[in-house]
């Protein structure tokens, strides 16, 4: 069934509560049910008090399956973790601690996974086509390349593969870089280049490629997050800053939520910088966490991003810092109204 809130007229603006929400909270040292308006399939969690890691929780893993952006560990799972109900999520004392403030940014995929064989080994996917976003579950071979099915309509650009039966990084392919580029998600660092992570083939409308031994461990199972562009909805891109202000990112709509990363340095203030105007208040967001540390929300200062009704630009009197807009630096983002 079509979300027809993602059916978008002329001038309309975009409502998309059915498929993405931040919700902030307070923790109450129990138990707490979190109310998201849906039942989302994927939970990213963050205490904005303290330094704590991150947690990411996901329907086709399971409750209280959790992993961490910030941390190579593999997956672990504890009561004290969340569970998924119908309208948000019940989260236990891990990410409940008495009197801290949370962020959940909480994503719709397709509810129950199903098994997909597009690709070279068998995937589990839950997929929502309409907001371009799915969920891949899978076990890599022994060694060499593999596809992987990935359920979207169309190829998407931008997937984050962990591995989740053993260490390894949060290894990031982004379609703008191009197909012999990488990041990872629980670093800073600049991008990479190599020819054997993706088999330097940028992926279909339905399989996306890697290799055991360089993404992932020859046999090690993985959990994949793919994303695509939808108009008026969602939009992965690429900028190049200016070190000044007025550097303004159209992606006809006005984002809720913005991912960023500087992929030409891999400077410590050069980080996976995670924007929403629900924990600012405003269209003004100028509080700050990173994907890849577990500091604590930092602000109101430095790396201040203005959302307007069709785009963002990266502003104030840090406008020039590498983490969002250094003269001649390249930058990806993941935008969602």
């Amino acid at each position: 069934m079509i979300n027809k809130r993602l059916l978008i007229k002329p001038d309309e603006t975009v409502v998309n509560t059915d498929n993405f929400t931040p919700v902030t909270y307070t923790g109450n040292g129990t138990t707490q049910s979190i109310t998201t308006g849906f039942q989302p399939d994927l939970v990213w969690v963050k205490n904005r008090s303290a330094a704590q890691s991150h947690y990411l929780f996901d329907s086709v893993r399971g409750d209280n399956a959790g992993i961490f952006p910030d941390l190579t560990d593999a997956e672990y799972t504890s009561v004290n973790y969340i569970s998924f109900d119908s309208n948000g999520f019940t989260t236990g004392s891990t990410n409940n601690i008495n009197t801290n403030n949370y962020v959940a940014w909480c994503w719709k995929a397709g509810g129950s996974a199903v098994s997909n064989t597009d690709g070279t080994v068998t995937s589990t996917v839950s997929a929502n086509q309409d907001a371009g976003f799915s969920i891949v579950k899978g076990t890599a071979i022994s060694n060499g390349a593999f596809t992987v099915g990935h359920g979207l309509s169309s190829a998407p650009e931008l997937y984050i593969i962990k591995n989740t039966s053993g260490v390894g990084g949060w290894i990031t392919y982004v379609q703008s870089l191009g197909a012999d580029k990488y990041l990872t998600l629980n670093t800073s660092d600049a991008a990479g280049t190599s020819t054997l992570f993706w088999n330097n083939t940028a992926p279909s409308s339905t399989v996306f490629q890697m290799n055991a031994g360089q993404v992932i461990t020859g046999g090690a199972d993985f959990i994949a997050y793919c994303f695509h562009s939808v108009d008026g909805y969602q939009k992965l891109g690429i900028y190049t800053g200016t070190g000044a202000t007025g550097n303004v990112i159209n992606v006809g709509f006005k984002p809720r939520f913005i991912l960023l990363k500087n992929t030409s340095s891999g400077a410590n203030g050069d980080g996976w910088f995670m924007f929403d105007t629900t924990r600012s208040g405003s269209d003004v967001i100028n509080v700050n966490l990173q994907a890849n540390i577990s500091d604590a929300e930092s602000g109101p200062y430095a790396y201040t991003i203005t959302v307007s009704s069709t785009g963002f630009e990266p502003t104030g009197s840090f406008a020039n810092f590498t983490g969002t807009n250094a003269s001649g630096n390249t930058y990806i983002y993941l935008a969602i109204a």
